[in-house]
């Protein structure tokens, strides 16, 4: 498969992020098949820092005027949930803390705690709704996730916060960067220190 080929998956797999809020794999699936790839081998497809770059440029060119007061928006949702639940170590992860996120996009934070149920019972005490759904970790083990809605009054209307739930052991490697040297996720004090970075 040409370059060409890749950067065509990735940038018509970067609308269909930016425009219907899909995840990167299903995203670059869905271009490989709609430029008539569909036998396209996952070893082929172009990688997430080469799609994240495309969601960019694509934001940049049509969502320039939209996205950053979404992305605030967003933002500000996750740290009224990370404040919340302060006791689980919240760290932001996904595009709302790569900056990529628009309103289409859900919340993503993980929760480290050496008891799964612990953050389940923090909700019911605040009187929260939630939904219990599951994941697979980097290592093919199942993660209980806690999917709640929030309202957002900038954005009026009700976005989804998942709170996967991680053990407290994980926390260590949580925190190496990718091969790119940008971290994947933050806890609030570093959500505040690159909010206040990208607004000088």
């Amino acid at each position: 498969m040409t370059s060409t080929i890749t950067e065509e998956i990735a940038a018509t797999a970067a609308r269909l992020v930016v425009e219907e809020g899909m995840e990167y794999g299903p995203a670059k699936r869905r271009a490989a098949r709609a430029l008539g790839r569909s036998s396209t081998r996952a070893a082929e497809l172009p990688g997430n820092d080469l799609i994240e770059d495309e969601v960019r440029n694509y934001l940049a060119l049509f969502c320039a005027d939209t996205q950053p007061a979404e992305l605030a928006a967003l933002r500000a949702i996750a740290i009224t949930w990370m404040e919340r639940l302060a006791e689980f170590r919240p760290h932001l992860t996904g595009a709302v803390w790569r900056g990529t996120a628009t309103r289409l996009n859900n919340v993503h934070l993980q929760l480290f705690c050496d008891d799964s149920k612990a953050a389940e019972l923090a909700l019911i005490d605040k009187g929260v709704d939630y939904d219990v759904g599951s994941i697979d970790n980097a290592r093919g083990q199942p993660v209980d996730v806690l999917s709640i809605a929030s309202t957002s009054r900038e954005l009026g209307e009700r976005i989804t916060v998942h709170l996967s739930i991680l053990g407290y052991d994980d926390l260590r490697g949580a925190l190496k960067p990718d091969a790119g040297g940008r971290s994947q996720r933050g806890d609030l004090a570093a959500l505040r220190k690159l909010m206040a970075a990208e607004s000088a």
